[in-house]
């Protein structure tokens, strides 16, 4: 793998420092201009000395690579860091697709590694991710990625826009630790566009430590979960139906269209109505501590488990900071990820819901939690099963 540059780039082409508000063309085809582009680092920490896991560069650490799995599953990883930092090698290919929403309600998106949202990816705080992006020539648009993880101007948006048949490699450290967004921001309307099509994801940064509680003791979870909300909106016909469209870019104008009210058609977890439910639905036993990263690339959430509790949440992903306890819904701002961890102590099937009630039942937003065990009476119990009613 080819080293990176430490010369930091000069003279940028002025037409990329308006990146953001940049039109559709820059999205469409502004991609060629990032050839050759080459990326700065930076030569200092902001971590102090005296934090010497702080301090490593990336030609001195051991390479890995880490095998991203389709949510809602988690990636196979250490909850406390070993050793020294690593630099952690990610793939994301993009795929340009049609795919259900729900009875035969059909919308395209672009989706990293084939699932709305793309993987989640988990490493330690001090780790470098080395990211590698690719377009398949396959597709029809240009992306990028803009990591919330990263430090450094939009994300790496300007550093990895790649036109169909491109890939592109970039390195940035995970500084911060906490629970962080990704998603595609080509520029102009097509940022907005590509993150309606479901082009997002999720980063989990733990800490080199673990996570802790507000005392500064160990929390621990046997299993992770990972769930992406996403908002769709497709368009309708004369007679209400939902149109389907040959082509992404056919979809795009009446798409951006009914983006524009601000009312999404369908909310939905993992890609689809009912992708969490049924034979698909996550699974727990009594006493298992499950950890759930949630995340919104566009509108705020609130999370809620019926019949559960947070009883660790970190509502703005920051593990720096100590979780808040014994919640019954907790907040996900638009544009990030949050972290909750229940202990179930039940059995039973758990519905896992954005508590926008509307949202959940009507539009799609519900999941489903299967969990084995022992039912407890000291909990919950019937005392008198629906009857007649008593007559004085």
């Amino acid at each position: 793998m080819e080293k990176q540059s430490s010369t930091p780039a000069v003279n940028v082409d002025q037409q990329r420092r308006s990146f953001l508000s940049g039109s559709v063309g820059l999205g469409l085809v502004g991609a060629g201009m990032a050839a050759g582009l080459v990326s700065s680092s930076v030569s200092a920490t902001t971590q102090t000395k005296s934090d010497r896991m702080a301090n490593y560069k990336a030609e001195q650490l051991e390479r890995v690579t880490l095998d991203l799995v389709p949510p809602p599953m988690v990636p196979k990883h250490d909850q406390v860091a070993k050793g020294k930092p690593k630099v952690v090698q990610v793939k994301l290919v993009v795929e340009e697709k049609q795919v259900e929403l729900e009875n035969g309600t059909k919308a395209w998106v672009c989706a990293f590694n084939g699932s709305v949202p793309g993987p989640l990816i988990v490493c330690h705080q001090h780790d470098f991710v080395e990211l590698t992006l690719v377009n398949p020539a396959s597709n029809a648009l240009a992306h990028n990625i803009d990591l919330h993880a990263a430090t450094g101007a939009l994300g790496g948006g300007e550093l990895t826009l790649v036109s169909p048949g491109q890939e592109v490699t970039f390195r940035f450290k995970a500084t911060k630790a906490g629970t962080f967004v990704y998603h595609c921001a080509p520029g102009g309307v097509m940022i907005p566009w590509h993150v309606a099509m479901g082009m997002h994801g999720a980063i989990m940064v733990l800490p080199r430590d673990g996570l802790k509680d507000a005392e500064g003791k160990p929390v621990k979870y046997d299993k992770a979960y990972y769930i992406g909300e996403a908002d769709f909106y497709v368009p309708k016909d004369a007679n209400g139906k939902y149109k389907a469209y040959d082509t992404v870019m056919g979809s795009m104008s009446e798409v951006l269209e009914v983006m524009k009210t601000l009312t999404p058609s369908h909310v939905v977890f993992n890609g689809a109505v009912g992708a969490l439910t049924g034979k698909n639905a996550m699974t727990a036993k009594v006493g298992e501590s499950v950890l759930f990263v949630h995340s919104q690339a566009n509108r705020d959430t609130r999370p809620h488990i019926i019949g559960g509790h947070g009883d660790y949440v970190w509502p703005a992903g920051s593990f720096t900071d100590a979780p808040q306890t014994n919640l019954e819904t907790w907040m996900v701002a638009g544009g990030s990820a949050c972290a909750a961890l229940y202990t179930f102590r039940q059995p039973g099937l758990y519905a896992y819901v954005n508590h926008n009630l509307i949202e959940a039942i009507i539009k799609g937003a519900a999941a489903h939690v299967k969990v084995d065990g022992e039912w407890d009476d000291n909990l919950m119990v019937q005392l008198k099963k629906p009857s007649s009613i008593a007559t004085a």
